[in-house]
């Protein structure tokens, strides 16, 4: 029997609730409303694409930085969408996914005793990723119903010490779309601390009335001392692809190739052909989209609203955090299980999107980034909570 403890950094972190909610969905036969992928299906000029170069014999490995039909598109996307010309052969590094993207930034990047600032509520994987690269991370909150922040909170969470800021823009679980006076902020304090700006871009399109989309990479000088991290899964509902990039400065890109090529070798090859594919097709897709997922969003809403959920609007993403304060619940946890298996539907508790769980007691994420027939299915059982509204459970 083997009695030597496990690594100190698992035993920092628990495994994945999202996907934990997804098991209890399929277990009690609940509507998932949790995990974010799209059950519908992807459009069909990239399925298309992906067969064509799998019966092309695009089978075998790509180069391990990232095809360069894919980087050669990527480049066309970037100067489209940020008016940035970035060069294929020094700034890209290709990845299975974003979620691989953003551990070999941090892989590259930090060294023992470095601090990673992250903003709570925070996509799960997040701290985690701060931890196993070594770092130990320094949280900011963003405060509802709007997910401010307050500027001497962050101002104070820099020091000698950090290596990087981590920005999620739109914001997962939020919705929050960052402001270009919020960015400047973070860029200036970045400037003055040299500190890097690890941006995850992967819902840049998915966004709602009226917002912008601004990358940090954009700002003046910033493009030295930001990391892009995105890829297909959200913009183009191929969240099984996993094909992922990362826009980085040369110096920098060189070391993140160096933990890419040991911790996956390379993405898919046909994904990569099918990928340039999806990155050159024209402006009214990226406009539909947004539309279409604007309409799943205000279709939620009502249905949150009317089984008295007190939704909070998103801006951009597709997720909806509720505050379940005023049901008498003790915790999330506990609301999730009762929505499950006794309602039918599954959500995320939230106190997973923070460091301290009681922060997040009160709050569980919805997600709308699926078919008409899901919605109704989840409309048709939210429904036994209207007669509970007036008097809520204790």
């Amino acid at each position: 029997m083997f009695n030597k403890p496990i690594s100190y950094k698992a035993g920092q972190f628990t495994e994945s609730v999202i996907r934990e909610m997804t098991r209890l969905a399929l277990e009690h036969q609940a509507v998932n409303l949790s995990q974010g992928f799209p059950d519908f299906g992807a459009p069909e000029v990239l399925k298309k694409a992906a067969a064509d170069a799998i019966f092309a014999d695009i089978n075998q490995y790509a180069i391990t930085w990232g095809a360069k039909s894919f980087r050669d598109a990527l480049v066309y996307k970037t100067k489209k969408f940020m008016g940035l010309d970035i060069d294929p052969e020094r700034e890209i590094t290709v990845s299975c996914g974003s979620t691989e993207a953003m551990i070999d930034v941090l892989l590259a990047v930090i060294n023992p005793g470095d601090e990673v600032i992250v903003f709570e509520p925070f996509y799960e994987n997040y701290g985690p990723d701060a931890i196993i690269s070594g770092a130990t991370p320094r949280y900011v909150q963003l405060r509802q119903p709007d997910w401010s922040f307050d500027e001497n909170e962050l101002a104070a969470a820099f020091n000698n010490k950090t290596k990087a800021i981590i920005i999620n823009t739109p914001n997962n679980p939020t919705g929050k779309v960052f402001s270009r006076q919020e960015l400047q902020l973070i860029a200036d304090l970045c400037q003055k601390w040299d500190v890097l700006a690890v941006t995850d871009e992967i819902y840049e399109h998915i966004i709602y009335d009226g917002e912008k989309h601004i990358s940090p990479i954009m700002l003046d000088g910033m493009r030295e001392r930001t990391i892009v991290v995105n890829g297909m899964s959200k913009t183009y509902s191929v969240t099984g692809w996993r094909v992922g990039y990362i826009i980085a400065p040369p110096g920098i890109t060189g070391a993140i190739r160096k933990m890419h090529d040991f911790v996956t070798v390379g993405a898919p090859a046909p994904l990569q052909e099918a990928g340039a594919t999806a990155l050159r097709l024209p402006d009214s897709y990226y406009e539909d989209l947004a539309r279409h997922y604007q309409q799943r969003r205000d279709r939620l809403m009502k249905m949150l609203t009317e089984a008295g959920l007190n939704p909070m609007l998103p801006k951009g993403a597709y997720y909806i955090m509720c505050d379940i304060g005023k049901w008498g619940y003790p915790n999330d946890v506990e609301f999730a299980r009762f929505l499950v298996t006794e309602i039918g539907v599954a959500t995320v508790p939230g106190s997973s999107f923070f460091k301290n769980p009681a922060a997040g007691k009160d709050i569980i994420r919805f997600t709308f980034c699926k078919r008409e027939e899901t919605l109704r299915a989840a409309e048709e059982r939210l429904q036994k909570l209207r007669q509970r509204v007036s008097a809520p459970m204790q």
